[in-house]
């Protein structure tokens, strides 16, 4: 084999060994997409866990807000049945918004509000709520870099026909926090 073939050996090997690292990176990445997913899972189930006891806390002291626990419970089981990114993000919407509804009911009884029990739920709560935000944004990150990797030049050439696709972010559907409230004052008298 002559100098041409060699050269033409070593191109064809570095082209094989570039494809197999843009494979490598994106595979990677695609795990991080997974794994932040989880992420976020893990922290809808924490929370989920934690509801049946604040749901029967509440419910001591607040009997005749049936329909508010109901709903409640509910809402739960779907937040953590939620297979896809979009379905878990519209059930997280739901469960956050009864979870509101609950602590405006506790708001309504001071003995409630200054039960330990319930304070303590309502710090853990809090805790998760802040875990969840940061795994959001973590899995939110890695579906960036992956999909600026897939739409980038080389790795577009080679993403797609490995079955390499975009992901979707986790979002929020809620109208209401997607636009800045409007504010009118009055005219001065």
């Amino acid at each position: 084999m002559g100098l041409v073939g060699w050269i033409v050996v070593a191109v064809v090997v570095l082209l094989l060994l570039w494809a197999v690292a843009v494979y490598n990176r994106l595979v990677r990445l695609r795990a991080l997409v997974r794994e932040g997913f989880s992420g976020i899972t893990v922290q809808l189930r924490r929370r989920a866990d934690l509801v049946p006891n604040l749901v029967s806390t509440v419910q001591g002291y607040a009997t005749h807000e049936r329909e508010v626990l109901t709903e409640v419970t509910a809402h739960r089981t779907e937040a953590v049945q939620a297979g896809s990114v979009q379905a878990t993000a519209q059930a997280d919407t739901a469960f956050s918004a009864m979870l509101g509804r609950l602590m405006a009911v506790a708001e309504a009884y001071p003995d409630l509000k200054a039960d330990d029990n319930f304070r303590q739920l309502q710090d853990e709560l809090s805790q998760i709520e802040e875990e969840l935000q940061g795994a959001r944004r973590y899995y939110n990150a890695t579906v960036r870099d992956l999909n600026t990797r897939i739409q980038s030049f080389p790795d577009v050439l080679f993403a797609s026909p490995m079955g390499f696709t975009e992901q979707p972010f986790y979002s929020d559907d809620d109208q209401s926090i997607q636009t800045a409230p409007k504010v009118s004052f009055g005219a001065a008298r």
